[in-house]
């Protein structure tokens, strides 16, 4: 691993169009540490005027990119995906230093991330089409896939790198160009991603980053442009309203992997130490910032007790600290707003009648820090049950029957993934089929994997990415009729 300022340095701070680009007016802003609040470095700040460069660039590479044999374009996703595993160490510090995530969470997500190049490089020689006898005898029908057009990503910031090559990786496969609008707060690592990818040959203007504090005066411009065919954003429910909202003015094919509220539900025949294991992981991996966190914890009443202690046990054992020390398991928020916006919801619990187990303040100091945090007896009207927490605070309430169970787990307007521990079959099928959710993980913590489709039904979006299925969000269907 390279010292902190040699990987800084070799970070392209300008915009990526074709290689690093200034901004206009050379305008750049802070990308900060949240560990420490101060400032790790400047990068470009991207006006409407740079987006529309951006482009330009991917209107004309389009027309070559879409028309490269489908083997060669899966040849340099896989030269992308060896070069960002031998840089796995760089990557990983880089995501820590911009995002606050611990080093081994950042190694994780690098492992992740860089699977969609591997997985979608064998993807993008499985396109399929069809070819038969039309029912009627009179003709024959052949359908025909082909790449959706010039497309943008707007990316969050808990996952610098996966969010990233989880929409990338199907993009490029299909034949399409993409230009990248990370978040604010880690724009980082798609910068060094988009050198990556041009020195294992992807062609100029394939693929832009472009980054920028202003996301609306960027993105709106683009959405506007006839010319841009695909929208696909991670993110707030809230945001995703809107752009599609905006981008119903030009028909843009839309993918949407919005806000979470996910259930986690143990009955009383669980394992209860492998649902302890498996709670800590939904909960508090990546600090539990992830639109896949474990956002309510639901247990059978006749073991609450015990499964409460366990796992206030377990949440004690997390060490808080900067993510780059070693010894660090859980790291800081990224920013004051998020600090305060947990907070918030802790106090609002706390205020109606919730215990606090452990945790339950921030430490105060340099950095956006708050601890393991369990809360239980959490009433039914606590802010924390229904909005979206972001951060590592578990509240537990308890059930009686296996319908309580599942109505309480569907009581919400998300739909992105709910977790289940039991140890029947019947009633693990059951309870699956019975949730409201795009995803269900049986017995399972963390159930991300590039090769299965991700996404959520209700206001947890639409679209899917990851799996056989990620790459047709980037592919339209064309029927030629033939004699």
């Amino acid at each position: 691993m390279v010292s902190e300022p040699e990987l800084l340095a070799s970070v392209p701070t300008q915009l990526w169009i074709g290689g690093p680009v200034a901004a206009t007016g050379g305008a750049t802003f802070p990308v900060e540490n949240p560990a420490t609040g101060e400032t790790l470095i400047e990068v470009a700040d991207a006006s409407p005027e740079d987006a529309m460069r951006a482009l330009d660039a991917a209107v004309a590479a389009q027309d070559d990119w879409a028309a490269t044999p489908a083997r060669q374009r899966g040849e340099i996703l896989r030269a992308v995906y060896e070069r960002i595993i031998e840089r796995t160490e760089d990557f990983a510090l880089l995501m820590t230093l911009e995002m606050g995530k611990a080093l081994p969470e950042s190694r994780n997500e690098v492992r992740y991330g860089a699977e969609f190049f591997r997985w979608f490089s064998e993807e993008a020689v499985r396109i399929h089409g069809r070819y038969q006898t039309a029912p009627t005898g009179t003709g024959r029908i052949m359908v025909h896939k082909q790449p959706v057009g010039p497309c943008l990503a707007i990316t969050p910031w808990n996952f610098p790198l996966a969010m990233g090559t989880r929409k990338i990786g199907p993009a490029l496969a299909a034949g399409c160009t993409m230009i990248v609008k990370p978040a604010s707060a880690t724009p980082l690592t798609m910068l060094l991603l988009a050198r990556l990818c041009s020195e294992a040959g992807l062609p100029d203007g394939v693929l832009s980053v472009i980054t920028g504090r202003r996301s609306g005066a960027i993105t709106a411009p683009l959405i506007n442009d006839p010319r841009l065919r695909k929208l696909t954003f991670t993110g707030s429910t809230e945001v995703g309203k809107k752009l599609v909202e905006s981008s119903a003015h030009g028909l843009l094919r839309t993918s949407m992997e919005l806000g979470g509220n996910a259930p986690f539900v143990v009955f009383d025949d669980a394992d209860l130490d492998a649902a302890v294991a498996g709670a800590m992981l939904a909960k508090f991996r990546n600090g539990g910032e992830a639109c896949t966190a474990a956002n309510r914890i639901h247990v059978q009443n006749s073991v609450l007790a015990e499964f409460t202690d366990k796992f206030v046990a377990a949440a004690q054992g997390l060490e808080l600290g900067p993510g780059a020390d070693p010894k660090t398991t859980l790291g800081p928020l990224v920013d004051d707003q998020q600090l305060e916006t947990v907070s918030e919801l802790v106090e609002d619990a706390v205020a109606k009648g919730a215990q606090v187990r452990t945790g339950g303040k921030a430490p105060g100091g340099p950095g956006y820090f708050y601890p393991a945090t369990v809360l239980s007896d959490v009433p039914a009207d606590s802010r924390i049950l229904r909005e979206e927490v972001f951060g590592p605070v578990a509240p537990i309430v308890g059930f009686d029957t296996e319908e309580q169970g599942l109505a309480a787990a569907n009581d919400t307007q998300y739909g992105l993934v709910a977790y289940i521990y039991t140890q029947n079959l019947d009633r693990a099928l059951r309870v699956a089929e019975g949730l409201e959710s795009g995803m269900v993980g049986i017995n399972r913590g963390v159930i991300s994997d590039p090769a299965a489709p991700f996404g959520g039904v209700k206001e947890s979006g639409f679209g899917r990415e990851g799996g056989t299925e990620g790459i047709e969000e980037y592919l339209s269907t064309k029927y030629i009729a033939l004699p």
